[in-house]
């Protein structure tokens, strides 16, 4: 019987700890360490939230920069990417699909061209940032559908760039939501 007892004190001291004392402990140092990071990374136009910096958004239309394919249709509650194998089919059908709609709204690009990360869903679904040669690419379109002048996107991409960590990993990257809200403010501003 003490046994039994101390088993079930110890299982209720370890439920308190272990599920209350230490997630609480964990966002407290979220909170006090990286504010904005815990508060969802969120971005702001004014006083509206406008999305996050962490998450893709389907941005519709010609006159917006446009995030990698999404395999959850940019569903934060469901991330996760097609678990298609190289050499699916299903996955071959997808960038084949990819490829034309990339192609149909970028008609100055060639397929040979477009990058892999135009046309192949990221692994979570909500990968928010593509390659920087991706967003110079996308440049034409923008233009004409916006009326802004191409050196002024192309400057406002450049403005916009991730460099690769320590200068090693990866290639120059820049985030989508970023880039389109600042499109939006100087569409707002008439900026070009």
């Amino acid at each position: 019987m003490i046994n039994l007892l101390r088993a079930i004190r110890f299982t209720f001291a370890s439920a308190f700890v272990l599920g209350l004392l230490y997630p609480l402990f964990g966002c407290l140092i979220g909170w006090l360490l990286f504010p904005f990071s815990s508060q969802g990374s969120l971005m702001k136009a004014g006083r509206e939230i406008v999305g996050s910096y962490l998450i893709a958004a389907p941005y519709k239309g010609p006159e917006w920069f446009a995030p990698r394919p999404s395999a959850v249709n940019y569903n934060g509650d469901g991330s996760g990417g097609s678990n298609d194998a190289p050499t699916s089919p299903a996955l071959l059908q997808e960038v084949q699909a990819n490829m034309r709609d990339v192609l149909k709204a970028n008609p100055s690009l060639s397929a040979q061209n477009i990058s892999p990360s135009m046309v192949e869903s990221s692994a979570s679904g909500l990968d928010p940032d593509i390659e920087f040669q991706d967003a110079l690419d996308q440049i034409p379109r923008i233009a004409k559908a916006t009326g802004m002048s191409e050196a002024w996107l192309r400057h406002l991409v450049e403005s916009h760039v991730i460099e690769p960590r320590l200068g090693l990993y990866g290639v120059p990257m820049v985030n989508v939501n970023e880039l389109n809200h600042a499109l939006a403010q100087a569409r707002k501003g008439n900026g070009s």
